[in-house]
């Protein structure tokens, strides 16, 4: 049996992987794709057919919301079965949240997509754009026996590939910008590509992929802190449509145990809005009851968010709220790992 070239698809959305410098004016504007391989010659050295496609306009990634979510997700529907693999370039500032959203979007997905992009353009002289991109590449097209070694949604930077939906972005300035606290990385790329094949997602590869292209942002994201007021808490939870809130609590799932924010939590989980308890730490896990400041949260209904990111809290219940499940269920459900975005 003949090993074939894998195909890959690279999709660029923005960000500033895509840019090049004009050294006239030291401006950046975009950069074709076409010339790609013009640019990077050793893209030809990789084992791989690679083809682009570009949002018509970019976007900076702090622009980047649900709708383009979408429009990502139906460029791999609409390419899934011409390609082995997917790279999707794409501004660090908001990666986690795309990526951990497409993850929930894609529901047996057997083939790899890989986030990534830059600190710096990909025409600087120290830039870690090409690096990126090639490991990228390269990840995107690993196979065994003809078919995809990587099979889920991963985010490559800095030497790193991590599962998409355990990311974090934790640095604005170093090249090494994001992290996976709560779970090991899929790879590390130094010498050789050494792949820690036991971390890796198994789908099910009997079931199709099921794009889902409905998400619903009736939600808020709260972050407590010392002194938070009635009165805010009671504006956000009166937000018109209001369907669900992440709570970021202190530690292990703490938070005050005072009766005017027990009663209001309380009332507005009878009301039917899903409460969902994240924790603060870049690194842990939400353990409701462990202390007497989470009991009563566990015993009015609040949902444990376990040890998920808040990147990945939010596209998970954006994502559970458009999949209409049932009130009953919901709180199962959303503490039942879909994708490994929990332990």
């Amino acid at each position: 049996m003949s090993k074939m070239q894998p195909n890959i698809l690279l999709i660029y959305t923005g960000g500033t992987i895509g840019m090049v410098k004009d050294f006239k004016t030291g401006a950046l504007r975009a950069f074709n794709f076409k010339n790609l391989l013009k640019s990077i010659p050793e893209l030809n050295l990789l084992d791989c057919k690679i083809e682009s496609v570009s949002f018509e306009t970019p976007i900076d990634s702090s622009n980047m919301n649900p709708d383009y979510w979408v429009k990502i997700a139906k460029i791999i529907e609409i390419n899934y079965d011409n390609f082995d693999g997917f790279v999707v370039l794409h501004g660090s500032d908001t990666m986690s949240y795309t990526a951990s959203a497409l993850s929930f979007m894609l529901e047996n997905l057997a083939k790899p997509i890989v986030f990534t992009g830059s600190q710096l353009p990909i025409g600087d002289l120290r830039t870690d754009a090409k690096e990126n991109l090639i490991t990228s590449i390269q990840v995107a097209s690993l196979q065994y026996r003809n078919k995809p070694v990587i099979k889920e949604v991963c985010l490559y930077f800095e030497y790193k590939l991590y599962r998409a939906n355990r990311t974090t972005k934790i640095n604005a300035e170093h090249f090494e910008a994001f992290s996976s606290p709560n779970y090991p990385d899929l790879a590390e790329s130094g010498v050789h590509l050494k792949v820690n094949k036991n971390q890796l997602f198994s789908p099910n590869l009997r079931k199709k992929l099921t794009v889902h292209k409905k998400l619903n942002n009736n939600v808020a994201l709260i972050k407590l802190f010392p002194g938070i007021s009635e009165t805010l808490l009671e504006s956000i939870f009166n937000t018109p449509n209001l369907e669900g809130v992440i709570l970021e609590t202190y530690g292990s799932g703490n938070c005050t145990t005072e009766a005017w924010f027990i009663d209001l939590l309380k009332t507005n989980i009878i009301k039917g809005i899903h409460i969902i308890n994240v924790t603060q730490c870049p690194s842990g896990s939400v353990i409701m009851g462990h202390y007497e400041t989470s009991s009563q949260l566990k015993k009015i209904g609040v949902i444990s968010g376990k040890d998920i990111t808040t990147e990945a809290a939010i596209s998970k219940l954006m994502y559970l709220l458009a999949n209409n499940v049932s009130k009953d269920v919901f709180k199962i459900v959303y503490e039942t790992p879909l994708r490994g975005e929990m332990t």
